[in-house]
């Protein structure tokens, strides 16, 4: 008997736990991506290519707080001529969880001219905080870090990227919102995200079939009006970006692909 009874509160201590952990990380359905993928961009300014970037996922898994991660890295380069104006090399990062698609840790090191910086946000789904580590540049240590009250699932910037390809888009209708929660620089943001319908994109890797959505963008120094920038998503399973273009109050700049390997499904080139 109680050896019995034993059994019986074993397994409501492993169904109670397992309970939680499911509501800490629940299932996101991903027929998106997987890893191994590379995309490959060109920035423009105007009429001028000023830029190369790239968005990897890594062959492998990683382990991040006892979970299964896919390990993104995003780099952004200057090219050519804009480097004696200002030179730039960022590179973003992050351990996004396979199951969730929630980050563990973000990461950025950035490069642009004399600005440099260098930061880590961790993420505690079970306690819901989140700790943000920034480096000194003086004594190359570690400052003090800052700690964040965190809502369940919470994103980082990449993690909300990956998040949004996973959508389903199938029932939307012109005009309707779309929202992303997340967290960057020490803030939590709610980005609106409009859809505005289907059109072909023009593109180095062909024509491509494409979901067209205009962000909202607050009030700002740098983009001109909150309807100032528009993307492309494939239409297709892999939801992969194909072209930003961004108005701003001096001139406009764009992303735009070039170059892709990897993807989990065939892109939707139209012949």
């Amino acid at each position: 008997m109680k050896k019995l009874a034993f059994g019986f509160f074993l397994i409501s201590v492993l169904s109670g736990f397992i309970g939680e952990k499911s509501e800490m990380y629940p299932t996101v359905r991903n027929e998106s991506f997987t890893r191994g993928e590379v995309i490959r961009f060109k920035m423009t300014y105007g009429i001028f290519t000023v830029g190369k970037g790239s968005a990897t996922i890594a062959p492998t898994y990683y382990k991040m707080n006892d979970r299964h991660c896919f390990k993104v890295d995003v780099e952004g380069k200057t090219v050519g001529m804009v480097n004696w104006v200002s030179d730039v090399d960022d590179k973003w990062g992050a351990y996004i969880d396979t199951v969730a698609l929630v980050p563990h840790q973000f990461y950025r090191r950035i490069r642009e001219g004399r600005y440099k910086k260098d930061e880590w946000t961790n993420f505690d789904h079970e306690n819901r905080k989140i700790e943000v580590k920034t480096i000194d540049k003086k004594t190359g240590k570690f400052k003090e870090p800052k700690f964040y009250e965190a809502p369940a699932h919470v994103r980082d910037m990449i993690g909300g990227f990956l998040y949004l390809r996973v959508m389903d888009f199938s029932k939307l209708k012109v005009k309707d919102t779309v929202t992303i929660a997340g967290f960057f620089e020490d803030e939590f943001y709610k980005l609106k995200i409009i859809y505005q319908g289907k059109e072909n994109v023009k593109l180095k890797v062909g024509k491509v079939r494409a979901l067209v959505f205009k962000p909202v963008m607050p009030k700002n120094e740098l983009f001109d009006g909150e309807n100032s920038i528009t993307a492309w998503f494939s239409d297709d399973k892999n939801r992969i970006p194909l072209k930003i273009d961004a108005k701003m109050f001096i001139g406009s700049a764009g992303v735009e692909l070039i170059e892709y390997s990897g993807l989990k499904n065939p892109l939707n080139i139209v012949k």
